[in-house]
């Protein structure tokens, strides 16, 4: 039997908008660039059916009933969420979205839009969230690497990265220098890694999580 390889879904456009004129006139427009859209009438229906889980972005109003955009975007840095927001804004309303910019919101158009400058940052949207959920899933793979090595190979691998010889390593932890090569063969075997130099770059990318039970 011959098997397909696996196909990614479609990057999905998230439309919030209490609009419904507009939030059905830009589910039109997106569907027809071959993006799956979910589109909601408030921020509260929305964060109850969000997961950053696939490649997305999310196009936003500014001012909405209830929670605001701005109220959302907030809650989502709050939540740890990687998806860029794309605003849609009224002329009034452009310093409000400067102020989501500089929150760190991924760009604003302001109505009226044109459809093709929409679909072209959605797209440029899409291929950032695309790159953070790869960096994330490396992080997280990382992670689980990590713990599973003891608390001595995590303290030799640590001396590793930092560029210490074994003789010193064995004298800093107060082991045998044999003691630390197994250590450290074992440790870089668990990390799938083959050099002193990827194993400080895997530790920068773990970050604080390679050091919170650092001794």
């Amino acid at each position: 039997m011959v098997q397909t390889p696996h196909q990614e879904p479609p990057p999905l456009v998230y439309v919030v908008d209490d609009d419904d004129a507009l939030r059905d006139s830009l589910t039109w427009l997106i569907r027809s660039a071959d993006y799956e859209v979910a589109a909601y009438d408030s921020a509260d229906a929305f964060v109850g059916a969000f997961r950053d889980e696939r490649p997305a972005c999310l196009l936003l109003d500014v001012r909405m009933p209830g929670m605001s955009g701005l109220e959302l975007q907030e809650a989502l840095r709050l939540r740890g969420m990687t998806v860029p927001i794309i605003f849609i804004t009224g002329h009034g309303d452009v310093p409000m979205a400067v102020r989501a910019l500089k929150a760190g919101a991924f760009d604003f158009v302001e109505k009226p839009f044109d459809d093709r400058v929409v679909l072209d940052r959605i797209q440029a949207a899409v291929d950032v969230h695309r790159e953070r959920l790869a960096e994330r899933d490396h992080h997280d793979s990382l992670l689980r690497r990590w713990r599973t090595l003891t608390p001595r190979e995590r303290q030799t691998l640590r001396k590793v990265a930092d560029g210490l010889q074994n003789k010193v390593i064995a004298h800093e932890l107060d082991i045998s220098q044999k003691t630390v090569e197994v250590h450290r063969h074992n440790g870089l075997e668990k990390m799938a890694c083959t050099s002193a130099a990827d194993l400080a770059r895997m530790l920068m990318t773990l970050g604080d999580a390679a050091r919170d039970d650092a001794s």
